[in-house]
């Protein structure tokens, strides 16, 4: 593994360059080693010392790539069985450069196969042809939400925390997301409008943006995402005026940490790591530990995870919980879940270095009692053995670590010198102005503004578009100062619309709501139009009146031909019923209904709808997507099948339009109104795996 030492040369990035002299000089190699780090986890003595070879070995090593397959039951079973159908069988057996390629498996701990593990380089997938064709399927289904890489590990916590769809749930440290987003898909494992939500927090004012793209796929109208140093998260109103905080049903503690568990994708560990790094966290890590249990329920669960193996920021924080809420809370025994899951015990007895990497003792100076391993009889009440351990060579995964907590009472604790509410409060508007960083381009700082549900915008939407009254209408809100429906109207939740309207003054919101309705044309029945990211809440609250459905045959179509004519369709008898129907319709945004049959789900489709053709409105990813899992159509990256197969027609057109009479008198005129199974459009006849 090479290190860049210098990446600029005279103010130009230097990054890829072809100069091999030069390339020589601006790299080094990385070792792999360090001694201090060898000699801490050898005097842990984690496992068996027969098994510390292995478990170097496996930390040297390049991580497997990993990822899981995300949706709806019946959405993402397709997902799942187009791989498994498609892909896996050709992934099996391969030799390449004389050695045998493992196929893909995967992970038999994760449920109903929907995470899966390849243990194969960078190299083979770039240059076998069936892993590119594998690789393709996964960008693409990855691209549209179908499916998330993720470390096999960072899996455990969401796992373990049991989220129900009528929870409450707080991610306190959020970014970059891959955690949170398995939380939000828990949330609406039973349908797309559960009662509870997530809040996702991250102290990071730049890093809570970027969570926003993360979770945005997801189109949930039950997430907020909020700015705040976890230790100190404010609480929350229950509702406006309410004398009432709001404790979670779940809470997920993944703290800041030493990362060093993640030291096969990041090796700068291998050259930083050192134990003052556990020490220094110690202290935060109980902070938001503590602070989580402050605001979980009774008989709610939380899960404290880290990614490193440090007993420090690990066993010596649950103890430190453990000791200060006495049995108020309890460790869950987690050893009957996830079966499949290769892991150790947690630890109860470990030596403490300080920043020198002296041994140190409880009775010395300068040191903090909770890092200290809990005493004989602290070790027969906390049973710190209920702890969850994973190491990199046991199953060829990260290293991580994981307790789960269950808290018998609401009461908090009250103990001499334990710091009150109001400092906490005082502590946290310090981060009230943040530093102001560069933001993604699409960042939105402005106020959330409920609408009144009456207002003559949403009233011509809710008209038009046939939306019945079961649909919550006063959950619309604007992103603007006026407070007026200018150019996108959002939907959330309608607890979390209690949530923020009162607490305006607490939560610094980053992200909540998914786009409903974004302004159009002007000159029509209703200028705006529905959102695809909502289809999957509103379908449910629509009365029909704009909703046609079609055959497969003129779908197809549909995503292969950019506004195809009335008159065309008309003759080619694709779906006569079709072409009826949207003649009856005013110009404007409309909606297919594709019927797959029992055991696939139904596509339900945003379409143009003008005077004289349609359009579906459908992005290049999705439509890549959909012709692959659907109609089996391969298409590259650079495809863009719609617009390929206008500029075709468009281009026959014009040939046609320039042709004199006597050029080619016996040729027929361009037949556009062929259906499209009779023809080859050139996108299709050129699909190459990318």
């Amino acid at each position: 593994m090479a290190r860049r030492k210098n990446n600029r040369r005279g103010g130009r990035k230097t990054f890829g360059a072809r100069d091999d002299v030069h390339a020589q000089k601006d790299w080094t190699e990385l070792v792999k080693e360090n001694e201090k780090w060898e000699s801490y986890y050898k005097a842990l003595g984690l496992f068996p010392e027969e098994q510390w070879e292995q478990f170097k070995k496996t930390c040297q090593t390049q991580l497997p790539l990993t990822f899981r397959v995300t949706g709806s039951r019946k959405h993402a079973q397709e997902v799942l069985q187009l791989f498994e159908e498609k892909h896996l069988p050709n992934l099996t057996g391969i030799e390449w450069d004389g050695e045998n390629i493992e196929a893909p498996k995967p992970l038999p701990w994760y449920p109903d196969r929907l995470a899966w593990q390849l243990d194969v380089s960078k190299g083979v997938i770039r240059k076998n042809e069936q892993f590119a064709k594998m690789q393709r399927y996964l960008v693409v289904e990855n691209a549209v939400g179908n499916i998330s890489r993720q470390e096999a590990v960072s899996m455990i916590p969401p796992l373990l925390l049991e989220v129900e769809p009528q929870h409450t749930v707080l991610d306190m440290c959020a970014a970059p997301g891959s955690k949170t987003a398995q939380l939000i898909e828990a949330l609406h494992a039973k349908g797309p409008e559960p009662s509870g939500f997530v809040v996702a927090n991250d102290a990071d004012y730049r890093r809570s943006h970027m969570l926003v793209h993360q979770l945005k796929r997801l189109n949930s109208a039950n997430l907020i995402v909020v700015n705040h140093d976890a230790q100190f998260f404010p609480r929350i109103k229950t509702s406006e005026g309410s004398k009432d905080f709001l404790r979670f049903d779940r809470v997920l503690c993944d703290v800041p940490c030493s990362g060093d568990g993640t030291m096969r994708k990041n090796i700068n560990v291998w050259k930083d790591w050192a134990t003052a790094s556990g020490l220094g966290l110690h202290t935060v890590q109980v902070n938001i530990l503590n602070r989580g249990l402050n605001l979980l329920k009774d008989g709610g669960r939380l899960v404290y995870s880290t990614c490193s193996l440090n007993p420090i920021e690990n066993e010596a924080v649950v103890a430190a919980a453990l000791r200060k809420w006495g049995d108020k809370i309890k460790l869950v025994e987690c050893g009957d879940k996830l079966p499949g899951l290769i892991r150790s015990q947690g630890i109860s007895q470990w030596p403490v270095y300080d920043k020198g990497f002296n041994a140190k003792q409880r009775s010395d100076e300068g040191v903090d009692a909770s890092w200290f391993p809990p005493t004989d009889e602290e070790i027969s009440k906390f049973h710190l053995e209920s702890c969850v351990r994973v190491y990199p060579h046991q199953q060829n995964t990260g290293g991580f670590f994981i307790a789960v907590f269950e808290k018998a009472s609401a009461e908090e604790p009250i103990q001499t010198g334990e710091k009150s509410e109001e400092p906490e409060l005082k502590k946290q508007k310090r981060d009230v102005a943040p530093k102001k960083e560069k933001l993604p381009r699409d960042a939105n700082e402005e106020p959330f503004i409920f609408v009144d549900p009456n207002h003559s915008e949403l009233a011509i939407c809710w008209e038009f578009y046939g939306i019945c009254d079961d649909f919550d209408k006063s959950t619309c809100l604007v992103r603007n100062a006026t407070g007026e429906p200018t150019r996108v109207i959002y939907h959330v939740a309608t607890a979390l619309k209690q949530l923020i309207q009162a607490n305006e003054d607490r939560l610094k919101i980053v992200y909540s709501g998914v786009r409903l309705f974004v302004s159009q044309r002007s000159d029509i029945g209703c200028s705006w139009r529905i959102q695809s990211e909502t289809l999957p809440i509103i379908k449910h609250h629509m009365s029909g009146n704009r909703v046609v459905e079609t055959n497969m045959e003129m779908f197809k179509k549909l995503l292969l031909e950019a506004f195809p004519r009335f008159e065309e369709m008309e003759e080619a008898h694709i779906d006569d019923n079709f072409i009826s129907r949207m003649k009856e319709l005013s110009t404007g945004c409309a909606f297919i209904k594709v019927d797959r049959g029992a055991d696939k789900e139904d596509l339900f489709l945003p379409i143009w709808n003008g005077t004289k053709c349609v359009n579906l409105m459908v992005c290049k990813e999705d439509t890549h997507e959909i012709l692959y899992r659907v109609f089996g159509i391969e298409t590259t990256s650079k495809q863009n099948p719609k617009a390929d197969a206008q500029a075709k027609a468009q281009n026959e057109k014009e040939a046609s339009e320039n042709a004199l009479p006597d050029e080619s008198p016996d040729e027929p005129p361009t037949d556009t109104s062929v259906p499209v199974e009779n023809k080859v459009p050139e996108t299709e006849s050129n699909f190459e795996a990318a």
